[in-house]
């Protein structure tokens, strides 16, 4: 059989017909392994639950050091955090490009250590070393790790029929954060300087660590039941992602989804600079935006406990018997709302940067 090859995560079928039926040996203390939609792995060792994320160290330069090592952190530790548990420890594999000098290494990771250190999270391995053949942006992995009491984390397998539905700070912060980020002269023309300087602020919203600790107040599994990042394919895909996990279906109502305002004009603005319409900002990369699913009755309370900690959420579906994303119109009709093929992010970043290359270079 062969495989299609994709950027970025493999496809469901690779993950499936390769990597799902071959995982060594077995072991029954592995109580969540690897599994599409799944955001970390669960060791059961004793009375305690060891929760395990695996990722690349990703860093863009051109972000500045400074927001590179945050966001390298925050990718790691937003995995963690979905299962309600804050990370604890982290071991780190530094592959440095050749280019890479001392000092940008050394702003690199005080970085990462002053990050850590707001997080709680202790640096407990690693290796680093420079070697041919590396470039940015991945330039390692890592593993994050969390401890619990058994049964004192959720997991995106756990969404219940009945249980609600809620999405911090609405779709495409990733995308809006990045562009806005990497091309600020495509805002400063349509929207001027002292907004562009605004939207870069968007940058830091790039994170679920806030939320879903915050979510956990409610009582794991008594109260927050599945949690998950939308990261690429945006919230589309995280809805995907938890119904497919949890093995449920889930209605989303039109009239309770949202959209920053900032993120929109971000998506506006490059929308007309490339001349890509149709953007859907739902299908957009959004590390940041957390979907997790809630016990009815402690919704109202989910809503409270999110904007007393400053930030915006709206309940916006339920979870139903069955399988698939519905989406239910403000004219009360349903459709089916499919899981993207094609993040938008993409599209707007490669034809930006075409655009603009192409102008520099005349």
């Amino acid at each position: 059989m062969s495989f299609r090859k994709t950027i970025g995560k493999v496809s469901r079928e690779l993950f499936n017909d390769v990597i799902f039926r071959s995982l060594g040996a077995f072991d029954p203390g592995v109580v969540v392994g690897p599994k599409y939609g799944v955001d970390f792995s669960v060791i059961e060792v004793g009375d305690k639950a060891l929760i395990f994320e695996v990722d690349p160290v990703f860093v863009v330069p051109e972000y500045g050091w400074d927001r590179s090592s945050w966001f390298a952190v925050h990718i790691l530790a937003s995995d963690v955090a979905v299962s309600g548990v804050p990370p604890k420890y982290l071991f780190i594999d530094l592959n440095l490009p050749l280019s890479m000098t001392d000092e940008e290494f050394r702003e690199l990771w005080l970085g990462i250590h002053r990050e850590c250190l707001k997080l709680g999270i202790t640096i407990a391995g690693g290796h680093t070393g420079r070697y041919g053949g590396v470039d940015y942006p991945m330039i390692g992995g890592a593993v994050m790790m969390a401890i619990a009491s058994r049964d004192s984390y959720v997991t995106s397998e756990m969404a219940k029929p009945g249980d609600l539905v809620i999405m911090t700070k609405g779709p495409a912060i990733e995308t809006a954060g990045i562009l806005s980020t990497m091309f600020p002269e495509v805002l400063a023309k349509n929207y001027g300087y002292e907004f562009t300087d605004r939207a870069k602020d968007i940058f830091w919203l790039q994170t679920v660590v806030h939320d879903a600790l915050t979510l956990a107040k409610l009582g794991l599994r008594t109260g927050v039941s599945a949690m998950h990042d939308a990261t690429e394919y945006g919230v589309w895909g995280a809805l995907h992602d938890l119904a497919e996990a949890s093995g449920v279906g889930i209605r989303v109502y039109e009239n309770r989804l949202f959209i920053r305002s900032d993120v929109e004009k971000v998506i506006n603005a490059f929308s007309m600079f490339t001349g890509i319409t149709n953007i859907d900002p739902y299908a957009s990369i959004s590390e940041g935006t957390l979907i997790a699913t809630v016990k009815r009755d402690k919704a109202e309370a989910a809503i409270e406990l999110l904007k007393n900690a400053g930030i915006d959420s709206s309940i916006i579906g339920e979870v139903v018997e069955g399988e698939g994303v519905y989406l239910v119109r403000n004219d009360n009709s349903e459709v089916e709302v499919p899981m993207p093929t094609q993040d938008p992010f993409w599209l707007l970043f490669f034809k930006t940067l075409e655009i603009i290359r192409e102008a520099r270079s005349n």
